[in-house]
């Protein structure tokens, strides 16, 4: 027999996990240190665009007040192919926790992500006990491309994103024929890709101030409210045997 209900249009909800939005909640004071943003790129070529334009955004996202962390992908293994105590990965999952938003930057290659930047968001877990590393964080994405500008990385990481758990801004950035953009030194040139990239920092440290500090509340589910009054009511119902 189901549980009886005080919400009778509702007969499958428990009464007790069910919350209505309160506005209140979502009204915290703002906190004082600079938004943290760890950005991931996904090429381990020498000259390698990805990280210029990783690196183009860092220096943005420093001038609007963010303070950054650029992981370099050089030596971690693929997925499962170490213990997770690697030091690359140690390293990988602490800048994960460290953030309160993400930039991934990957090149577009045979109509994908790279590996390299697969790897990378592969060995970040959805979860280590109680802790989600990437739960309720901003992410913004941009890809470069050797030729004509696409968007299929861009919304493979999107996706990704989605399936991490994290808030992905609206905007995004795809630069074409990455090679014209860039100078010899790794500076990329004016042009109105570069003000796109410059769009997308902006917005994304915006959406990070806006949510970093009701992110826990954002991402409270009735599904696992739910689940954990169950397991009260059984650990109750077992101590009573």
């Amino acid at each position: 027999m189901p549980k009886e209900t005080a919400l009778p249009d509702l007969p499958n909800i428990m009464d007790e996990a069910l919350q209505l939005p309160d506005p209140a909640r979502l009204s915290k004071p703002f906190a004082t240190h600079r938004p943290r943003i760890l950005l991931l790129y996904g090429s381990l070529r020498q000259r390698s665009y990805s990280r210029f334009l990783t690196q183009e955004a860092a220096r943005l996202l420093e001038h609007f007040g963010a303070e950054t962390r650029i992981f370099d992908p050089t030596g971690l293994p693929l997925p499962d192919a170490v213990p997770i105590d690697h030091p690359k990965v140690q390293e990988l999952r602490e800048l994960s926790l460290w953030s309160e938003g993400q930039v991934w930057s990957s090149p577009e290659r045979h109509g994908a992500m790279s590996g390299v930047m697969k790897s990378q968001i592969d060995w970040i877990p959805l979860a280590v006990g109680s802790i989600r590393p990437t739960q309720g964080r901003t992410l913004a994405v941009m890809q470069v491309s050797g030729g004509s500008q696409s968007f299929n990385a861009v919304n493979q990481m999107r996706v990704l994103g989605r399936w991490m758990r994290m808030v992905t801004i609206p905007n995004q950035s795809s630069v074409a024929k990455a090679y014209q953009e860039f100078d010899e030194a790794g500076r990329m040139k004016p042009s109105p890709y570069y003000d796109r990239v410059v769009d997308v920092m902006e917005e994304l440290v915006k959406f990070t101030l806006l949510t970093r500090d009701v992110s826990d509340y954002l991402t409270d589910r009735y599904s696992e409210r739910k689940e954990d009054a169950q397991k009260l009511e059984a650990r109750v119902k077992l101590k009573a045997i």
